[in-house]
């Protein structure tokens, strides 16, 4: 299962997955927030999802506690990790990645024919460093989340760090901070007082972006209010990679205790939505949205933090 939201490779290999357990730092690394666990609502109680992503039937699961990123991993955190391994990402050996139409060059964008939806390119040279394409660089973006990595290049920065990719449960549980059965992580309206809280598209998708929220693609890590948990843009700005296999059936496996889902899968989850999520086509920016993409697939929209918990 994929989507318009980030676009796959379609890779013919397939990750065999990773192993059940890491070995993680003795302590959490500095930037994490400690989140209490608990027992909670997972999914969407209301009718403005998708059946076929499987966001329901709502069940109570229980989570013990961990740490979590404050922020997703920065550009610059993960400039720390390139340098002291020398580690090179998917999109850079495959020679290219995805960039939304908008951002590239007018003479760039004649010679790029649309892949998946209309509105993503295959842009060769794009990758973290150089994110809508060789003639572009993160030198004024080192605090904005790091984007054209795959859930692989995730993986292997977690191993780097000491830490691990969080569980889906583990995601929502994280990003409702402490409430239940809400659309996003301060309520159900989208923009409460007229006071936007997170980055999602503003205007008429997908030709034309306002910049109400005061972005048109990525927005620093660090943006708006965060969370009752002291997280920050758990929804809007970009996707974040799961541990997790994703399965529309998943919950109606019963798990209901620090659940992983299936065992094994094509795509991995994706949760949190986007600066590109709008109503008229994707109102995935919500904190029971789900979606996936197969783990060598990366796009300019698509990150992810990280988790840390007692061995």
């Amino acid at each position: 299962m994929t989507s318009c939201c980030t676009p796959s490779r379609e890779s013919d290999e397939r990750d065999p997955g990773a192993p059940a357990t890491r070995t993680l730092a003795p302590t959490p690394p500095h930037g994490m927030v400690a989140i209490p666990g608990g027992t909670f609502r997972m999914g969407n109680p209301r009718d403005d999802g998708y059946e076929n992503d499987g966001e329901g039937p709502v069940h109570d699961v229980t989570i013990n506690p961990f740490w979590m990123d404050s922020t997703t991993v920065t550009n610059a955190r993960f400039d720390e990790f390139t340098e002291a391994t020398g580690y090179v990402t998917e999109a850079e050996r495959f020679g290219w990645s995805f960039v939304f139409h908008l951002f590239l060059p007018h003479a760039l964008l004649r010679n790029q024919r649309p892949i998946a939806a209309p509105w993503w390119r295959q842009v060769f040279g794009a990758d973290w460093r150089h994110p809508e394409g060789p003639q572009s660089d993160i030198t004024k973006r080192q605090e904005h989340p790091v984007i054209h990595v795959s859930w692989n290049d995730a993986q292997a920065f977690c191993d780097w760090a000491g830490v691990r990719l969080p569980t889906e449960a583990e995601w929502e549980f994280a990003a409702r901070g402490g409430h239940e059965e809400n659309r996003f992580p301060w309520g159900n309206d989208l923009v409460p007082g007229g006071k936007h809280r997170m980055n999602v598209w503003q205007g008429k998708f997908p030709e034309k972006n306002t910049r109400a929220d005061g972005h048109l693609g990525t927005a620093p890590a660090q943006s708006y209010q965060p969370n009752d948990y002291g997280l920050y843009c758990m929804t809007g700005n970009v996707w974040e990679w799961c541990a997790d296999w994703f399965s529309p059936d998943t919950y109606r496996r019963g798990d209901t205790i620090n659940p992983t889902g299936p065992d094994r899968g094509e795509a991995r989850v994706m949760r949190g939505g986007s600066y590109l999520c709008h109503a008229s086509y994707c109102n995935r920016y919500r904190v029971d949205a789900r979606s996936a993409n197969t783990p060598d697939s990366s796009t300019g929209n698509l990150g992810f933090r990280t988790v840390w918990n007692e061995g």
